[in-house]
């Protein structure tokens, strides 16, 4: 499988790269400023088996999103995968929140997913996916969460949107994790009370971990998920259905 993975250098990014690498894929790791990281990543994935390259790329510019998709489609000949993980912004008080923090949420955690998308076209070939990384917080109130959660919602309903429109050659669809122990979590309001919630009200007992998230993502990747498409998958140990 040859994929092109946002934010790959960390967290459920990180994860996911390793998860397809371990299966042979072909995996183009974008990073914003950590090579180191970065590299680290794409040689845990040639030990694997797979193949890797890093790839710097700042989501919210345009040009480098072209960059991106040039990338791909020079080192890869094409995509079977894109997935759109990358996500940085304000973790404030909606009060708290300045325009410049909206601004930098929205264009980091939502604008790529329609722009490297359609920048990706040409390169997604028949039977390919899109999938975005959502989180709980699209849809339940998470404290410091106003900016990054009208963003996942705005990438849930392009889920839907775009699945429509590129049936069927290409399926689109949404993983929708709860809370997910990553460097992230640290910069929440409130973080350790958020824990020690989830572990108490998750029906599976604890905080999730970037590999539950990569596991979901090739799943919907593969051939087995060829009839789901304009979905948005809850991974979140069952603690939206308390």
């Amino acid at each position: 499988m040859r994929a092109l993975i946002t934010g790959a250098s960390r967290g459920i990014g990180r994860a996911t790269a390793l998860r397809l690498g371990a299966d042979g894929g072909k995996v183009i790791v974008n990073y914003l400023r950590n090579l180191e990281a970065a590299e680290a990543v794409c040689e845990d994935i040639r030990t694997a088996g797979g193949e890797a390259w890093p790839v710097a790329a700042d989501v919210r510019s345009p040009a480098a999103l072209q960059q991106l998709a040039w990338e791909a489609e020079h080192k890869l000949g094409g995509l079977d995968l894109l997935v759109h993980n990358a996500a940085m912004g304000a973790l404030k008080p909606m009060e708290r929140l300045r325009v410049s923090h909206w601004d930098l949420t929205l264009e980091t955690s939502l604008r790529p997913f329609w722009l490297l998308t359609k920048l990706c076209l040409p390169l997604l070939g028949e039977g390919s996916s899109v999938i975005g990384i959502s989180s709980l917080g699209s849809r339940r109130h998470t404290p410091g969460y106003a900016a990054m959660g009208a963003a996942k919602g705005g990438m849930e309903a392009l889920v839907r949107q775009l699945a429509v429109e590129l049936a069927p050659k290409i399926r689109v669809n949404g993983v929708v994790g709860g809370l997910i122990e990553t460097d992230a979590l640290d910069y929440l309001p409130q973080a350790d009370e958020l824990r020690d919630f989830t572990r108490r009200a998750t029906p599976l007992g604890r905080v999730g971990v970037p590999e539950d998230i990569a596991g979901v993502v090739a799943m919907l990747a593969s051939p087995d998920a060829r009839w789901i498409t304009g979905q948005l998958v809850v991974a979140d140990g069952g603690l939206s259905a308390v």
